[in-house]
This record gives C-alpha cells, structure tokens and sequence, in this order.
C-alpha cells in the first residue's frame, strides 16, 4: 500500500508530465506560425511565373544540309505592325528582296507576301550561307519596312523557320504552297498572286496565264541552279494556277 509520500511525488510527476505535454503543443502552434509557407498555393501571383511569350521557332542548333537541297525559309511579323501588302509597304519590300537576294552564298528565287508573314524559296551553299545571307537580308528587310512605316524597333516575332527541301516530291508540294499561298489563307485572287513572285514563274499549266503580267524576269529575282528546284520537281508535272495548295 502507497504511503503518503510516494503518492505526493506521483501527483507530481503526472503534473510535471501534463505541464510538459501543455509546453509542447504551444511550441508546435508558435514554430508553426514562425515559419508557415509564403510561396505557392491558390493565391494570386502565388506559384511558378511564366517565362514570356511563346517563342514559335526553336532556338536549337540548325541541322546542316547539302548545297543540293532547297530550303523554305518562313518570316514572321511581330505583333501589331502593318501588312506586308500594302502597295507602298510592297514597294519597300521588292527594294530589300533585290538588295539582298545573292549574298554570301544564299540565292533568292521564289517569295510570297502575306499579311504578317513572308514566304521565301532559297538556295544555299549549306547552313552558314544559309545563317549569314539571312541574317543580311532581315537586317535589309527590316530596315526597308521600318523607314516605310515611319517607325523603328524590332520587325521580325523571332528568327527565321527553315525546312530543307530533300527530294522532287516536297519540292513541287512547297512551290506551290509559296506561290499560292494568298489561296491558302482565304486571299480572293485570279491567276498570278501580285505580291508573289509567281508571275515570273515558268512552271505552269499553260504558261502564258503566269508570265502575262510579267514577260521579263526581274534582274534581283535568281533562276535556281539546284537540280531539285530547276528540274527535279517538274517530273512530277507542272502545277495549275487555278489548284488549292495543299500545307507542305
């Protein structure tokens, strides 16, 4: 049976205990308060920031490719800016496109304007005279533009899109992509699109429905040396003016 005094000192420990137990749950709720999360969660402007804009071409190492193979190179508008046809805007456009269209190893041959973007057919002696003549010919474009609007500031959304042409199939399916282009994107037009190279164009059904409005090829416009682009494609049959393009 316990004696008086060893029933005081349990009373004691169990108090001791209980005040412990009370000390650790109040340390708990202050710790907790002291460091309580500040980041992510539901909360406005809470979580991860976005980076910007999307870019719409990669910024990854071009492949390279052989000085046989044609290349379709795509120039976007950035945001807001007038369209490229425009007579006055087409005008400045053709100067560039000329002053730019055989430099460092890169060779214009067929192009066509859309509203915020620019098609163009091109030779290269491979990936550098690809990089380096396109890189001359957006700082011309741009420049040409920018003085035609009255402005100044970035004209092009990103870098230039190329798809290497490998074959007389892809090649035939994007030459009449670019050239018919205003088609694809809903423009009304009949024969020949103006702001397009395809009125120099000799690859035709018919021929005299392309050249009519253009009998003389311009001096700035270049006549393709590739076998692909020269010959390679016409095996396969000369394209109609009056054909829906299909997306290469």
């Amino acid at each position: 049976m316990r004696t008086s005094a060893q029933s005081r000192t349990r009373t004691r420990e169990v108090a001791i205990a209980a005040r412990a137990r009370r000390r650790s749950r109040r340390s708990r709720t202050v710790q907790g308060e002291l460091f309580a999360r500040t980041w992510g969660g539901p909360r406005k402007g809470s979580g991860r920031k976005p980076r910007g804009p999307r870019r719409r071409v990669s910024h990854r190492p071009r492949e390279g490719f052989p000085a046989g193979c044609p290349v379709h190179v795509t120039l976007r508008l950035a945001e807001g800016l007038p369209s490229l046809r425009q007579r006055a805007t087409y005008r400045a456009l053709l100067a560039a496109l000329g002053g730019g269209c055989e430099r460092f190893g890169m060779r214009l041959v067929h192009w066509s304007a859309l509203g915020n973007h620019l098609h163009l057919m091109v030779e290269a002696c491979g990936q550098s005279a690809l990089s380096r003549g396109m890189q001359g010919l957006g700082v011309r474009l741009a420049r040409a533009l920018n003085r035609s609007w009255g402005r100044s500031g970035r004209v092009f959304a990103d870098r230039y899109h190329a798809h290497v042409l490998r074959s007389p199939t892809e090649v035939r399916r994007v030459l009449n992509y670019v050239l018919q282009n205003a088609r694809h994107h809903k423009i009304d037009i009949v024969g020949a699109d103006p702001f397009s190279s395809a009125a120099w164009f000799d690859g035709w059904l018919g021929g005299e429905r392309g050249t009519a409005a253009a009998p003389e090829r311009p001096a700035w416009l270049r006549v393709a040396r590739t076998w692909l682009l020269a010959h390679g494609w016409r095996r396969l049959g000369l394209l109609d003016i009056d054909a829906w393009p299909s997306a290469p």
